[in-house]
């Protein structure tokens, strides 16, 4: 059974039931046999309900096991609804969601926290060549917009004191790599950079980086914003600074206040899977976080631990 993925309006009108999600997932991870997530070696039985039991360790498990899914007393059927708006919309919040799905605000915004653990491809994270774009911005709101007792006091310029800063490393027409970072400083950003940068390529920075040690290993040029510059042949950063209003229209627009800074690098993950999917299909995307599920079956504790 191929679920129709073309539109919200197709999948609800194929309206998969619990057993076809659960098929469906078993065939997509399992293509060929099933393989024992405790023992690959072992040899498996099929048991009722779903579950299988591995040989060699007498363990049983089913398609969920070892994935974001284990242990949820939610149906697979509203994890594959929530997974497929998650992916496809631009953005969706738990508010949003629990409209959708039917729990409560809480188990939403886990559910969304567990899908963006699958959003941390290792695909997305391989060198990047060519021509490269490198820019930064901070996340946390206007200073003066800030209640009396909330403000940052000198807080002017690049302060990295009531804001956090994330760096942003973009090939053109290719992938997107986010990172935040402590502070602006060359000595933090420079290591960054040149262990996801292949040697040799031609970086594109601002004026920040005029004192930095990148031309020792890339083709490194400048744009001068200072002096209102945005633009120097190929030598530009419009692209990755095209990428950091998308991120803010993201937060500001869907989650509608400042998040959490333990919390933002999962957000950007969100961010960075949904720019580097742009030519995906919604099925192809769909089955990747599907796969990508496997292997990463943080409990909640665990998950809050991690930030």
């Amino acid at each position: 059974m191929l679920l129709n993925l073309k539109s919200l309006f197709n999948f609800l009108k194929s309206h998969p039931s619990e057993q076809k999600c659960i098929n469906y997932f078993e065939r997509l991870r399992w293509p060929d046999k099933v393989i024992s997530p405790f023992d690959p070696n072992s040899k498996v039985y099929k048991c009722k309900g779903n579950k299988y039991k591995c040989k060699n360790t007498e363990k049983y498990f089913t398609v969920k096991t070892g994935t974001i899914f284990r242990n949820s007393n939610i149906s697979l059927h509203k994890w594959f609804l929530a997974l497929y708006m998650f992916s496809t919309y631009k953005n969706i919040n738990s508010c949003q969601l629990v409209k959708v799905i039917k729990t409560t605000q809480p188990t939403a915004w886990f559910v969304l926290h567990r899908l963006r653990e699958a959003y941390d491809l290792p695909e997305f994270k391989t060198m990047l060549e060519n021509s490269v774009e490198i820019d930064e911005t901070f996340i946390g709101g206007k200073n003066k917009n800030r209640h009396w007792d909330k403000k940052a006091p000198h807080s002017q310029g690049r302060n990295w004191q009531d804001k956090k800063p994330i760096l942003g490393i973009l090939k053109r027409d290719g992938n997107l790599i986010c990172q935040v970072v402590p502070n602006t400083k060359l000595e933090t950003l420079e290591p960054i950079i040149k262990a996801n940068v292949k040697e040799g390529s031609n970086v594109y920075t601002d004026e920040w980086y005029r004192h930095s040690n990148l031309s020792k290993n890339f083709n490194h040029q400048i744009v001068n914003h200072s002096i209102k510059q945005y633009a120097n042949g190929k030598v530009s950063v419009n692209g990755i600074e095209n990428r950091w209003s998308h991120l803010k229209r993201m937060i500001y627009g869907t989650y509608c206040q400042a998040i959490s800074p333990k919390h933002l690098q999962k957000y950007i993950d969100e961010f960075i899977f949904r720019s580097n999917t742009r030519k995906h299909s919604e099925q192809e995307r769909f089955d990747l976080v599907l796969l990508s599920s496997v292997g990463k079956s943080l409990s909640y504790k665990q998950l809050i631990s991690t930030f």
